[in-house]
């Protein structure tokens, strides 16, 4: 029997709780790979001291399981954050946001010391940029990063309807090739109003668990 995407997110999931130290408070990120992650945690619950969540999301999906979820600022550095992304290479850039959390998520992320990321088969790219890239933007220079982007080569789309848990609007961006993330992914963070971009470059992975239907790969920075 062929296996679903369901299957290889679970596999991922389970295969990272090996990176999780005893006694440890975890970073948590957000979207359908980390909520399997989430609920893999809950099995060894009673061996972790909680878990810091890059979302409102995971934060209701672990207190769910009976987790305790603290603020990062209680919580200091993080032995290893667990998430999943968008689009990533094997240099470990990765591109995410899908789901909205890029600003949390970059945080948690920059206060860990190591980065998982579990990800399907699928989202192994050469080249970023298939996946609109979001940026997180205060209201009022909406339009100004739109215009700006644009300059940049990139066809920006307002995520209608959508409002970050920071109360910020998201612009996607379409078509973008992304032959230099680190420096594209400072570029955009310089703009006046950005809050920040779904490029994980300059701190990308260290370790990337790719779900395969051969079982789960270990690919490392």
């Amino acid at each position: 029997m062929a296996l679903t995407q369901d299957d290889l997110k679970r596999a991922v999931a389970q295969a990272a709780i090996a990176y999780v130290p005893n006694d440890c408070i975890v970073g948590v990120g957000t979207g359908s790979t980390a909520n399997f992650f989430i609920d893999e945690l809950a099995r060894i619950k009673n061996r972790i001291r909680g878990a810091v969540a890059s979302s409102e999301a995971s934060t209701k999906r672990l207190q769910g399981h009976g987790i305790e979820v603290l603020s990062l600022n209680e919580a200091g550095e993080l032995p290893v954050y667990v998430d999943g992304a968008d689009e990533i290479t094997k240099h470990m850039h990765m591109l995410k946001g899908g789901g909205g959390a890029l600003t949390r998520e970059k945080i948690v992320a920059a206060a860990s010391k190591k980065f998982i990321c579990v990800c399907d088969a699928s989202k192994l790219v050469d080249v970023l940029g298939k996946f609109p890239l979001p940026v997180e933007v205060i209201p009022m220079a909406r339009s100004y990063v739109a215009r700006e982007l644009v300059k940049l080569g990139g066809q920006p789309q307002l995520r209608e309807g959508f409002t970050t848990d920071n109360g910020n609007v998201i612009l996607d961006v379409h078509n973008l090739q992304i032959m230099n993330p680190v420096e594209l992914e400072t570029t955009l963070n310089q703009l006046p109003g950005v809050v920040t971009n779904g490029l994980f470059a300059r701190r990308g992975a260290d370790v990337l668990l790719l779900g395969t239907p051969d079982g789960v790969k270990t690919l490392t920075a």
